[in-house]
């Protein structure tokens, strides 16, 4: 005849002696990694990231983020489009012209710690590098 099956055992419930850490966050679940790894992804593309630090000083139509980024209109629409569907700017259209800025004040503060995570503050920014 088989056996039954065995149950794990419980680990005894410890009280956490005086100069204990408090418990560490949980991990992060499936779906919340994967939302994240998203943000990442777009973030990820450093014409996306230009566009995003114009937004950072205000709002501006497609046509200025082209002048300003010397790119073509084209180029920054599809840009813009993936930022949009990424939740990270958002449109306001008026007459023919739409604008768009960040989405909120988060997307402003990812990439302000983003920029000096990496070294690159406004005063020490270079063209394709760090200094």
């Amino acid at each position: 005849t088989p056996r039954p099956a065995r149950r794990p055992r419980r680990a005894a419930a410890r009280a956490p002696h005086a100069g204990a850490r408090p418990a560490a966050p949980s991990p992060v679940g499936e779906r919340e990694a994967t939302a994240v790894a998203d943000l990442f992804r777009t973030l990820a593309d450093p014409t996306r990231l230009r566009i995003l630090a114009l937004l950072g000083e205000g709002e501006a139509c497609v046509h200025v983020i082209c002048a300003r980024l010397g790119m073509g209109q084209s180029a920054v629409s599809h840009q813009l489009r993936l930022l949009r569907v990424g939740h990270l700017v958002r449109p306001r259209r008026v007459g023919r012209e739409i604008y768009y800025a960040m989405d909120d004040e988060h997307v402003a503060q990812l990439i302000r710690d983003g920029r000096r995570h990496a070294g690159c503050t406004e005063d020490r920014v270079v063209r394709g590098g760090r200094r």
